[in-house]
């Protein structure tokens, strides 16, 4: 589920939602998910000061606790 959220919000955000790709990898309880997005769309994801990636952390950490994970989102 988290992966799908993820997605998702990137998708709104970028100008090329087809280049936006969001990869899990699981150790355990924990989980990484590496959000990758087309160069040029870079600083819509990031923000002013990290806002808008601190934004999406926050979202889908919140909803990680449904699911009992933890989960850390990575931008590439």
């Amino acid at each position: 589920m988290t992966k799908e959220l993820t997605e998702t919000i990137a998708k709104a955000l970028v100008d090329n939602p087809s280049q936006v790709s969001v990869r899990e990898e699981v150790s355990g309880k924990d989980v990484s998910l590496i959000l990758s997005v087309d160069p040029a769309d870079m600083g819509k994801i990031i923000g002013k000061q990290g806002r808008i990636a601190n934004a999406i952390r926050t979202v889908v950490k919140a909803a990680s606790v449904k699911e009992g994970r933890r989960v850390d989102v990575e931008i590439v």
